[in-house]
């Protein structure tokens, strides 16, 4: 179903993509938490099931990832291309992802950054997700002429550890630092508990939080790349 456009007064939706069912929690999901609480639609979009994960099955992860989202406050859906560890950069999977902008509208995207010294499959998506936001505005696209055009108004990146930050692009560093907020992320990452028991991930994420906080002068910040 074509969402109905926003009126003037209310934020335009946020589109967030993710190559795992928990990329999206641990990458960016308190500015999923603090948008969803400003009153904007946020739609999650995961491109495996996780399958080639050391830990959970397909089917936990993806329980995981539905409690996750509601917990965030956003909508969630799957999109099937390579599965997980055998993401490739075709137009054909460009395409698809351009379906789900056009089809949900967005003013702003978020995709794991293009840094290629992290999981392939994250910057594979990261370089995708560039593309399909190009390919949502172009009305001859023969695939979606069924769908209007759409055009987003900005592309963020967000780094799933220090390692996905570039190095070459001063971050833009969101304030988190909200009680609530820290809580609910804090909820969504703990959802993914067939990775949380095999690591501490969730105060790996914290840590960098506090430490892009420092760095703004609050008590948490999450970085996102323009």
């Amino acid at each position: 179903m074509k969402p109905t456009p926003n009126s003037s007064s209310e934020p335009g939706p946020l589109l967030v993509f993710g190559a795992h069912p928990d990329d999206i929690e641990f990458g960016c999901g308190a500015i999923v938490a603090l948008e969803a609480r400003a009153g904007r639609r946020v739609h999650l979009v995961v491109c495996s099931k996780g399958e080639a994960g050391t830990h959970g099955t397909p089917d936990q992860r993806v329980a995981e990832a539905q409690a996750a989202a509601k917990l965030l406050g956003a909508s969630l859906e799957f999109v099937e291309l390579d599965g997980d560890a055998h993401l490739e950069i075709r137009a054909a999977h460009a395409i698809i992802l351009a379906r789900c902008v056009r089809e949900q509208q967005p003013d702003i995207v978020l995709a794991p950054t293009v840094v290629q010294n992290q999981h392939p499959d994250h910057w594979r998506l990261g370089t995708l997700v560039r593309d399909a936001v190009r390919l949502a505005s172009y009305g001859g696209l023969a695939e979606l002429r069924a769908i209007a055009p759409h055009r987003i108004k900005q592309l963020y990146y967000y780094a799933l550890g220090a390692e996905a930050e570039p190095r070459d692009a001063m971050p833009v560093l969101i304030d988190i630092s909200s009680a609530d907020v820290i809580a609910t992320w804090t909820a969504a990452m703990q959802a993914h508990a067939s990775q949380v028991g095999a690591r501490d991930y969730v105060e790996l994420q914290l840590s960098r939080a506090r430490y892009h906080g420092l760095r703004a002068g609050v008590s948490h910040a999450m970085p996102l790349f323009a």
